[in-house]
C-alpha cells in the first residue's frame, strides 16, 4: 500500500479541533495527513509545507506527529491524540498539576492519588492532561473522583517510550 500526504480536510479539522476544545482552545491551525491503514495527522507550518509539494519523493512523516484519525467500535471517526498534541492547544480545563514526587511516578506509569495533586480543573470529560509544576505535559490519564488512592488513572506518559520491551 502506498501512502498518501496530503492537507487535512475540512472534516478532519473539525475531529482535531472538537478534541482540543475538551482541553481549551487549538493554538495551530495547518495539518498534513500521512494516509495508509491509518491516517496520521502532523502539525506542519505553512513553509515546511511548500517544501514538501515540490519534492519529487512522497515523504512517510513531517513536522509534529499528534495523533492519528481512525474509526471506533461504533464504526465514527474520531481522533486520537498523543501526548504532543496538547502542546498545540491552550490548555484551560481538563488538566491536573501534579506535586514533585507523584509527578515522577506518573511518567514511570504510576498512577496517581488525589493528595499527589496540586490543582485540577475538571469539566466533564473522564480525560485529563497531566503536567508538573512547570506546565511540562508528562501524559494523559482518567480522572476517577470516587478514589482517593489512583484518582487519575495513568493511560500514558512520557516515560512510556522508555519502557517499552523490545
Amino acid at each position: 500500500m502506498e501512502l498518501q500526504y496530503r492537507r487535512a480536510s475540512s472534516q478532519e479539522l473539525k475531529l482535531i479541533t472538537k478534541e482540543a476544545e475538551k482541553f481549551g482552545e487549538l493554538k495551530h491551525e495547518f495539518f498534513g495527513v500521512v494516509e495508509g491503514k491509518f491516517r496520521d495527522i502532523y502539525a506542519v507550518n505553512k513553509e515546511i509545507w511548500r517544501k514538501i509539494e515540490s519534492l519529487k519523493v512522497h515523504p512517510y512523516s513531517f513536522g509534529t506527529f499528534i495523533g492519528t484519525i481512525k474509526k471506533d467500535k461504533n464504526l465514527v471517526e474520531r481522533f486520537y491524540p498523543n501526548i504532543e498534541f496538547f502542546y498545540f492547544v491552550d490548555i484551560k480545563k481538563n488538566y491536573a498539576i501534579l506535586k514533585p514526587k507523584p509527578a515522577f511516578l506518573f511518567t514511570t506509569g504510576k498512577d496517581v492519588p488525589k493528595n499527589g495533586v496540586r490543582e485540577y480543573v475538571w469539566q466533564g470529560s473522564k480525560k485529563i492532561v497531566v503536567m508538573n509544576e512547570e506546565g511540562i505535559i508528562l501524559g494523559i490519564g482518567l480522572i476517577n473522583p470516587q478514589s482517593e488512592r489512583k484518582f487519575i488513572k495513568n493511560i500514558t506518559d512520557i516515560g512510556e517510550f522508555i519502557r517499552r520491551h523490545r
